[in-house]
Formats: structure tokens, sequence, C-alpha cells
């Protein structure tokens, strides 16, 4: 008998029945050595209703793709600072130039951290500041609804998705913080509690134009009911893949 690998990204509840891609939206995710959630958020994609294009660290091309995801994880073993390697990547030179040209570009824990150290995005993450790992379930108050990954939040939301992180304080000079702040660029912000240490409870900046927005939380493991945090919906996360997919119907 010859075993038959299963897509993790395919969404199975039955017999027969799978998430369909409902656009002709296409999301590459961005595999790095070391990237662990990164067939998680191509599953997110899916359940979204986008195609999602699997994109390595050493390809030069995005493969025609209308948005990229970099996932959470530990790229390059996290040498030298989380997210330093892996901006000198092949593949960084055509996300940076594409979120530049205007393209939706997500990053999730290290992929925020590498959208930082590609200079996508100000300021940096260094070690949370009780100098431990932490995973729990995470409150967030959306602070901008109108960027291209939160359109389908409103303002002032109170969602719920997991965090896992041991470098997630997130750092800027003053400057920058109040830059972030008057210009409405900080896209979430921890509630309830500071998990890391984040100046004035940061969780997620985006650029001056919305279409790049980094985050520490996981959305990708909030997208199922019954898969995410017991308590709440358990599906708070769905808001960030959704949006990007209006957006891009939205902009043809």
């Amino acid at each position: 008998m010859t075993a038959t690998a299963i897509d993790p990204t395919v969404f199975t509840q039955g017999a027969g029945a799978e998430a369909t891609d409902t656009s002709s939206a296409s999301i590459g995710v961005v595999t790095f050595p070391g990237s662990l959630d990164d067939r998680d958020a191509a599953r997110a994609v899916r359940l979204a209703g986008a195609k999602p294009v699997n994109l390595w660290h050493a390809d030069s091309t995005l493969e025609s793709v209308d948005a990229v995801i970099l996932p959470g994880g530990f790229s390059y073993g996290d040498y030298l600072r989380c997210g330093a390697i892996a901006r000198f990547a092949p593949i960084m030179e055509s996300v940076v130039s594409a979120a530049n040209a205007g393209m939706p570009v997500l990053g999730i824990c290290n992929g925020f951290q590498v959208l930082c150290e590609s200079h996508l995005l100000p300021g940096a993450l260094i070690r949370n500041d009780h100098q431990h790992f932490i995973c729990r379930d995470q409150d967030l108050i959306v602070e901008n609804s109108e960027t291209a990954w939160t359109l389908d939040y409103t303002q002032g939301q109170t969602i719920r998705i997991p965090l896992k992180n041991g470098e997630g304080g997130f750092v800027a000079t003053d400057d920058v913080l109040d830059e972030l702040e008057s210009t409405g660029r900080v896209v979430f912000r921890y509630q309830g509690f500071n998990p890391n240490g984040s100046l004035r409870d940061i969780a997620g900046i985006s650029n001056e134009r919305g279409n790049v927005v980094g985050l520490m939380p996981h959305p990708e493991h909030a997208v199922e009911a019954g898969f995410g945090p017991e308590s709440g919906s358990g599906v708070d996360g769905q808001g960030i893949f959704s949006s990007a997919v209006r957006s891009l119907v939205k902009n043809g």
C-alpha cells in the first residue's frame, strides 16, 4: 500500500468537504530555514478564500502573487538577532520592492522582526522584559481598521488570539513612537496585560501606506472554531486574512 501525503493547508470537514478558493487572489507564504508557522498561515489563507502559494527563501521571484506573508518561527535559528539574517535572503529583495510598490505584506512574530530588520517597518523587537518565552491567549485592541490587513475589523474592537514569543518587546525612539501614534500606524495594542514589555503596549504597526503590517501575536492560530483560544470565539484571527482578500478584490 502506498501512503498518500496530506496537504495540511486543505481544510477537511466531513466526507470530501474542503475549503476552496473563492476569489482569484493568491497570497504567497515565505518559508525560511526555521519557519514553523508557514503551513498554518497557508491554511488560514485558504480558509479566507484565497490561494496560498509556497515561496522559498532562496527564490528571487514572488511567482506573481498578490500579497505576501512572512510567517512565525525562528528563521536561520535566530542567530545574530531575530530576523537579521532573513532580511538578506534572496526573496526579500523582491518582497521589499513589491511592498514599496504597494503590495500587501504581513509579518507575523518572526515575520514582524524580519520586516523591522528590512526597514519596511520602524523600530525593533528585543528580548521580553521578563527574559522568558511566553505562550498565552492575548487580548488586543484594533487601533487601526483601515490597513490592507484589518478592513474586516472595527476600530476599538477587542480580539483574542494566541501569542508566543521570546523576543517580542517592541522598542523605538520617542520620536518614532510619537509619529506612529500621531499618524495612526499603531495597528494593534495589548489590552489588559503587556506580555513582553513592548513600549506603549504596541503589538502591531504598519507603514505609512498601510499595506505593510507587522504584529507579534499569531492570527493564523485563531481561524477555526474549536481550534483557537478556548475563551472567546476562537476565530478572531480570521479578519486578518479575509481583510487582505477583500483589499485585493477591491483594488482589482
